[in-house]
């Protein structure tokens, strides 16, 4: 059996999108029984020279479901500004990606595959097609994020394993 272009980037965004709100609750609840405010951890960073919690997550939705927009539109550029969001939005943010991604059919993403597309950074443009795109620059994109957030919230002292990463895996049924 072949396997199709919403097999490798669909379905794995959407594991990868179930982990991180996931793990957002997890460090939601962790933090209130700590008796800290969630809202600090949205400015949190690892490092002074990384961006904040806010754009890990930002960035999980957009490699996600801004990704597969991208293709379609036949353009991705880096997500905008935010303003300043809440932790109660960046769980939002998950789930509309998560929501979004869903509503997709797997005609309408293996009909991408072939298409002519670039990543836009002001004047550069790097040429890709949708697939190449897909499966090489938005999905370790995706896993970086991802990792960032887990990690910010693993320095914060939420209690989260390997498995909360992991998400929900494609079992045989």
């Amino acid at each position: 059996m072949a396997i199709s272009l919403y097999d490798c980037s669909v379905k794995s965004f959407l594991q990868v999108l179930g982990a991180v709100g996931g793990f957002l609750e997890k460090g939601r609840a962790h933090l209130v029984e700590a008796g800290k405010d969630p809202e600090a951890m949205v400015g949190t960073r690892l490092h002074d020279d990384m961006l904040p919690f806010a754009f890990q997550i930002a960035s999980v939705a957009h490699h996600s479901k801004g990704a597969i927009e991208g293709a379609k539109a036949g353009v991705f550029s880096p997500p905008g500004p935010f303003g300043q969001p809440t932790y109660a939005d960046l769980q939002k943010w998950v789930a509309d990606a998560k929501a979004a991604l869903e509503a997709l059919t797997p005609e309408e993403v293996n009909a991408l595959e072939g298409k002519d597309m670039v990543f836009q950074l002001g004047s550069m443009q790097m040429p890709f097609l949708a697939e190449g795109f897909l499966l090489s620059f938005s999905t370790p994109n995706l896993h970086f994020h991802a990792t960032t957030a887990y990690d910010i919230l693993r320095q914060a002292g939420v209690p989260l394993g390997k498995r909360d990463y992991m998400g929900g895996m494609r079992l045989k049924k």
